[in-house]
C-alpha cells in the first residue's frame, strides 16, 4: 500500500474516532466524565500520548537516517561511475571498449534499482552476469606500462565498489518500515483524538482544531512512509545524476 494511501486511511480513522468521541461524550452519563473518572482519563491520554510522540520520533529519526545513508550511497556510485570511466580513458585505445560498456551498465543499474514502470525489466542476476564481464574484461587488460598497470589496479578497487553499492541498494526493501508500527501508532491516535473529542461538548472551534491535528497527525505519517521508499514516491531519490554521469563517446 502506498504511503499516500496508508496516511488518508490513517486520517479517516482519526476523524471517525474524533466523530464516536463526540457521540459518547453525549450518551455516557455525567459521572462518568466528571471527579476521579476524568483525572484518570487525562492520565490515561497522556501515557497513550507520550508513547505515541516516542514511536513517532523513533520512527521519523531512523527513517531520516536510512534515507540520508541511501541518498550518500547513490552519490558514492556516481562518483565511482565516474571515476572508472576517466581511469578508463586514461587508460588509452584497449579501454574504450570498457567505457562503452560501463555506459550501457549504468542504465541496467538505474532499472535494477530504480524498479522503473514502462521500462525493460532486467534483473538483477543479468546485470550481475553483465557487470562480472565487464569486470573479467577489465581484469584481462594487458599493461605495456607502471601508468598503465596502476590504472588497471585501480580501475578494479572502483568496479569491485561499484558492484557492491549497486547490490546494496537493490538489496533495499520497498517497504523498510515496519506495518506493526504504524498500525500501533494509528490505534494510539485514534485513541487520543477520541478521548479529546470525548472530554469536551462539541462546538465548532474543537472540531477544527482536531481536524487540522488530525491532518498535522496524518501527514507526520504520511512523511515517515515516504522517507522509508527512497526509490518512489514524492521524496524518491533522483536517477538523474547516475543517468547523465558519462557523457557520451
Amino acid at each position: 500500500m502506498s504511503a499516500v494511501l496508508v496516511a488518508l486511511s490513517a486520517f479517516g480513522l482519526i476523524l471517525l474516532s474524533i466523530a464516536l468521541g463526540a457521540t459518547m461524550r453525549r450518551r455516557l452519563p455525567e459521572t462518568h466524565l466528571t471527579g476521579d473518572s476524568k483525572d484518570v482519563i487525562k492520565l490515561a491520554t497522556a501515557l497513550v500520548a507520550t508513547m505515541a510522540a516516542l514511536v513517532t520520533a523513533l520512527l521519523f529519526a531512523s527513517t531520516r537516517a536510512s534515507y540520508e545513508a541511501t541518498n550518500s550511497q547513490v552519490g558514492q556510485l556516481v562518483a565511482n561511475v565516474i571515476e572508472l570511466d576517466r581511469l578508463l580513458q586514461d587508460y588509452g585505445a584497449e579501454g574504450v571498449a570498457l567505457r562503452q560498456a560501463l555506459r550501457q551498465d549504468v542504465t541496467a543499474i538505474v532499472h535494477t534499482i530504480w524498479r522503473e514502470e514502462g521500462l525493460p525489466h532486467r534483473t538483477q542476476a543479468q546485470s550481475s552476469a553483465s557487470e562480472a564481464q565487464v569486470i573479467t574484461r577489465l581484469r584481462q587488460l594487458a599493461p605495456r606500462d607502471p601508468l598503465q598497470t596502476s590504472l588497471q589496479a585501480r580501475a578494479s578497487v572502483v568496479s569491485n565498489a561499484l558492484a557492491q553499492i549497486q547490490l546494496t541498494l537493490f538489496a533495499h526493501p520497498q517497504d523498510s518500515l515496519s506495518k506493526p508500527f504504524v498500525f500501533v501508532l494509528v490505534l494510539w491516535l485514534c485513541f487520543i483524538f477520541g478521548t479529546f473529542a470525548m472530554s469536551a461538548d462539541a462546538n465548532g472551534t474543537m472540531l477544527t482544531v482536531l481536524f487540522f491535528c488530525a491532518l498535522s497527525a496524518a501527514s507526520a505519517i504520511y512523511l515517515i512512509l515516504e522517507l522509508g521508499e527512497p526509490f518512489e514516491g514524492l521524496m524518491e531519490i533522483s536517477s538523474g545524476p547516475l543517468r547523465n554521469a558519462l557523457p557520451p563517446l
